[in-house]
């Protein structure tokens, strides 16, 4: 089996920046994501992600920096993210972390958030991994200023 590599894909001004590193397991979205065509946006990332998940990762971290993204793309993440919850391997750790301006970030929204979260993975059986969820809040200058985590 050939080894993977990472996957680096320049952002426009319409599409993200990504940034996946095998090596280290931090999957990075980050910019905006409302392409004209999504599925030539994250076909490669889906296919990425289908051979990540075969090799061993203590933990990965996905991070969505987006800061804005369209339905098409919502639905193409949700997918990635159900692929990533698939992972077959016990004692690994899968991380989402979500970055939201510090104004519109509230933790007494947790439970919204949690409800959404639990949606996206209420087709996900028994799965192997941990995964849970650090809801950041962000300053002007990208720095996290607060953050939450929901363990699923």
């Amino acid at each position: 089996m050939e080894e993977l590599k990472s996957l680096i894909i320049e952002g426009t001004k319409k599409t993200p920046l990504i940034e996946f590193n095998n090596l280290t397991g931090e999957l990075v979205l980050s910019g905006k994501s409302y392409p004209e065509n999504t599925a030539r946006v994250y076909e490669p990332v889906v296919e990425w992600i289908s051979d990540y998940i075969k090799t061993y990762h203590k933990t990965t971290n996905f991070h969505l920096r987006l800061d804005y993204f369209n339905s098409t793309s919502l639905l193409w993440i949700v997918k990635i993210l159900k692929m990533l919850s698939t992972y077959d391997k016990k004692e690994s750790n899968l991380f989402i972390n979500l970055y939201f301006d510090d104004e519109d970030f509230d933790l007494k929204d947790k439970e919204e958030f949690k409800d959404i979260i639990f949606s996206v993975f209420e087709n996900v059986t028994n799965p192997k991994l941990t995964i849970s969820v650090k809801i950041h809040g962000i300053d002007c200058n990208g720095n996290v200023v607060q953050e939450s985590t929901i363990v699923i």
